[in-house]
């Protein structure tokens, strides 16, 4: 029975805090026309989650590249097919390693700092202030937060597509390195690589993703407890809770956009 009683309470515990996320995100969304006429709260936070998650998005599409390129080419070469080494690259990354891993490291690097500013704030009575100087904290605080997640992880996304097929990645190790011929390698990608169903999709995965990741990481802040314990816990839930969220949604996704081809 007390093995039965905790997967119960625990099971309870579980669905009321997903209706409570899912009430907060209401909130959100209420608050996101009102950023209309304060855009300059959206640019300060996209500067904070996109350009400064930017160094790691560049150095990881590079090298995630140059590894497809040296894995693709092995297999392919068997086949006497390594003209189509930048067709498979592309596809990889632009269907699936660009957005999940580029969502995963913005999960790791901005979800957590999200998370651990919001409960800080919380923690040290700022968005207790602000509720007592009747300034909404959802509005003032999460929402810019949360819009700018959204913007910014499609943008970090397409940086890292670039990085891994272009010039310093996959290019590099096949052309450069290995000899595959330059025009087979831009024309396959030209040829095989769909506007309409990769590159727009690109932007849909990932703006999802960047709700995903910005919803978990100021819900998490928000209703962390007001102690360092509390913050730390916060902030591990944000990388855990996301990460696996990403995975399962492009899952969802991956079967519903590419179902068709």
């Amino acid at each position: 029975m007390n093995a039965a009683q905790r997967v119960f309470v625990n099971s309870t515990n579980w669905i009321v805090e997903l209706g409570r996320s899912f009430i907060f995100f209401l909130r959100i969304l209420k608050c996101l026309p009102g950023l209309a006429l304060k855009p300059r709260l959206v640019v300060e936070q996209i500067y904070s989650v996109g350009v400064l998650s930017l160094v790691i998005v560049v150095v990881a599409g590079l090298f995630v590249g140059m590894v497809l390129a040296l894995s693709g080419y092995r297999l392919l070469v068997g086949f006497g097919a390594e003209e189509a080494l930048g067709t498979s690259v592309a596809l990889v990354v632009v269907r699936e390693l660009g957005p999940v891993v580029t969502g995963l490291l913005f999960a790791g690097r901005a979800g957590s700092a999200l998370a651990a500013e919001i409960g800080l704030m919380k923690a040290t009575d700022q968005l207790s202030g602000m509720e007592m100087m009747a300034v909404d904290p959802v509005k003032r605080i999460v929402a810019p937060r949360f819009l700018a997640g959204v913007i910014a992880l499609p943008l970090l996304t397409s940086i890292f597509c670039v990085m891994a097929i272009g010039a310093g990645g996959g290019y590099f190790v096949g052309v450069d390195m290995l000899g595959v011929d330059a025009g087979s390698y831009w024309s396959g990608i030209q040829a095989n690589v769909d506007f309409g169903q990769d590159i727009i999709n690109i932007f849909l995965k990932s703006g999802v993703f960047g709700a995903i990741i910005t919803w978990v990481a100021v819900y998490q802040g928000y209703h962390a407890p007001p102690t360092s314990e509390g913050v730390s816990r916060a902030t591990t839930n944000t990388v855990v809770i996301a990460s696996l969220a990403i995975l399962g949604a492009n899952l969802m996704l991956t079967a519903v956009l590419f179902s068709g081809g």
